[in-house]
């Protein structure tokens, strides 16, 4: 498939959301929510479950599956309270020494005056810096869309990974093309001049790995647990400064190749 064919496949309806993942790979799975600050998001799913045996804390953002439910989760696009959620499960999980897994799949945190006059921008800031500096693991995977900042906000990880038919971008395709052509139907060459595609990304070392789709939802859950599961116990066995180091020097190459 060329890009503007996967990012169709990463928007199609009945494409798998954050919660059908939670409840294939994760056992004992406890949702927790709010801010303590403002409200609860039902964008962001967050929660405490076990992974084979292992403790993690889950984040995902959650698009929903029919027109009722998708409108309850805002389509997946988050409010401000909905990443201060987020945070503040990361900090728990950093005091628990429980290990961070994010499922994203938005087209972007959600840019209405509310939530611009609660901080929308700085609550997205806010998880960038302390996600860099997290003192457990964490790994971040893209299962549909990873639209702009609304998706960075949960991917600043040891590990990011893609499902094969997701997206990763900076703008949607569609506000590319009508910005830069002012015609909204180059849609087709926004996506390829965009790199959007997991196996663009991979090769250009935006991404770690990329999680095949074309066996089947439930064997691709299948691989994705024992690859969590291999990634984790590999991290855990590193002290705090290694891992945050290591995360911090991942993120600084990004883009080295290309100057």
């Amino acid at each position: 498939m060329n890009a503007y064919e996967k990012l169709l496949a990463a928007r199609a309806d009945g494409r798998p959301t954050a919660k059908n993942y939670i409840e294939r790979l994760f056992q004992n799975f406890i949702e927790l929510h709010g801010d303590r600050r403002y409200g609860d998001d039902s964008a962001v799913i967050t929660g405490i479950g076990t992974l084979g045996r292992i403790p993690v804390t889950v984040i995902g953002i959650e698009k929903g599956h029919g027109t009722k439910e998708k409108v309850a989760r805002n389509f997946g696009s988050a409010h401000p309270e909905g990443y201060r959620k987020a945070l503040r499960q990361m900090k728990l999980a950093e005091k628990f020494r429980r290990p961070v897994i994010c499922l994203v799949d938005t087209s972007g945190a959600y840019c209405g005056i509310g939530a611009e006059e609660r901080g929308q921008g700085q609550a997205i800031a806010e998880n960038l810096m302390e996600l860099m500096g997290l003192r457990v693991p964490v790994v971040s995977i893209l299962i549909g869309e990873g639209g702009s900042g609304g998706a960075l906000a949960l991917a600043v990880a040891d590990e990011v990974w893609m499902l094969e038919n997701a997206v990763y971008s900076v703008i949607s395709p569609e506000g590319c093309a009508s910005i830069l052509w002012k015609n909204p139907k180059r849609v087709g060459d926004a996506a390829e001049y965009l790199k959007i595609t997991a196996q663009d990304l991979l090769s250009m070392n935006v991404i770690d790995r990329i999680i095949p789709e074309g066996i089947g939802f439930t064997k691709t859950c299948a691989f994705l647990k024992i690859q969590l599961i291999r990634t984790l116990k590999r991290s855990r066995a590193l002290t705090e400064e290694e891992l945050v180091s290591q995360r911090y020097e991942k993120f600084r190459r990004i883009g080295s190749d290309f100057q």
